[in-house]
This record gives C-alpha cells, structure tokens and sequence, in this order.
C-alpha cells in the first residue's frame, strides 16, 4: 500500500523536481527525449513509493538524483536499449546558443560507454562529489574516478582540447 504520508508535499516536490531530473535524463540518454521522459517518469513512481522514507531523509532531491541515474544505467543494461526512437531535441535554444554545439555535445556524449556518461553528467553536470558520485551508481570511488579520466581524455579526442567551450552552450 502507497501513501503520500506527507499530503501534497510529494506533489511540490515532483512539480519542483522534474524538469532537472528531465535535463540530466537527456544528457544521461545523449538526447533521447522519450527515454529521458520515461526514466523521470519511472524515477518520480519509484520516489513516490518511498516518499514517506524518502521525505525524512533531509534530501529528496539527491535520492531522485540517485534513482534516475540506477534506471538509466539498469536500462543500458537490457538488451532493448539500443533502440532509439528520436534524434530530434524538444527544448529550442536560447538565442545567443548554438545548436550546433549542442548536437555535437551530445553527439559525444552518445558516443561514451553508459556508465562513462553517467559518471560525467553526475560529476559535471549535477556538480556531485566523486563520493556523491560513486554513492549514485553504487561503486567505488576510485572506479569513478577512472572513469572520469577515461570519459573526459574520450570527449577531448572527440571534441579537441577546449572542452569549455562546450561546456557554456
């Protein structure tokens, strides 16, 4: 049996919450839009199973974090996951951006192995400690680490060496 022991405070918290989880979500799906949609999805369901826990904790937000980026690499794990419905991006760019930094942004990301992307958008998209990190994807901290080496030396191959300018679009 599920309760919202906190009334409509699981109700603010999933409003408040679900456009971050939806950004991180698509970086984590490298810009797929209707994966992204479906792990937030399966993230607020398994958040609002818990809420009761999960609101007393003291930080709701780091645990959707944790759980969204479990379901995504839980994903890339089933056999199904190669499939891609969409390259198409819903969001429309600011007007000073340039799409094609973004595409090509993402174009790299999908070109990381899952967890190397994961580490990458929890360590420098979500601003997580590397323990935060290694907590979310339930490894060591030294994997993270690692992987955060080998994620970033892939994107400079990718990209050339002013990953910053990358970074800003």
């Amino acid at each position: 049996m599920v309760q919202d022991g906190g009334g409509g405070e699981y109700g603010e918290f999933a409003v408040a919450r679900a456009g971050h989880l939806y950004r991180s979500a698509c970086l984590l799906t490298a810009g797929d839009t209707h994966l992204a949609e479906d792990l937030v999805q399966e993230t607020l369901g398994r958040v609002y199973v818990h809420w009761g826990r999960v609101s007393r904790v003291g930080n709701p937000a780091g645990y959707a974090q944790t759980v969204l980026t479990r379901a995504f690499l839980a994903h890339r794990r089933r056999r199904s996951s190669t499939e891609r419905s969409t390259a198409a991006l819903p969001d429309l760019p600011g007007a000073d951006a340039d799409p094609s930094l973004r595409l090509t942004l993402l174009d790299a990301l999908a070109g990381l192995p899952a967890k190397d992307r994961a580490v990458i958008v929890l360590r420098y998209w979500e601003d997580r400690s590397v323990q935060e990190t290694a907590d979310a994807m339930n490894v060591s901290s030294a994997a993270v680490r690692t992987r955060s080496v080998r994620a970033l030396a892939r994107l400079r191959e990718l990209l050339g060496e002013d990953l910053g300018e990358y970074a800003r679009s």
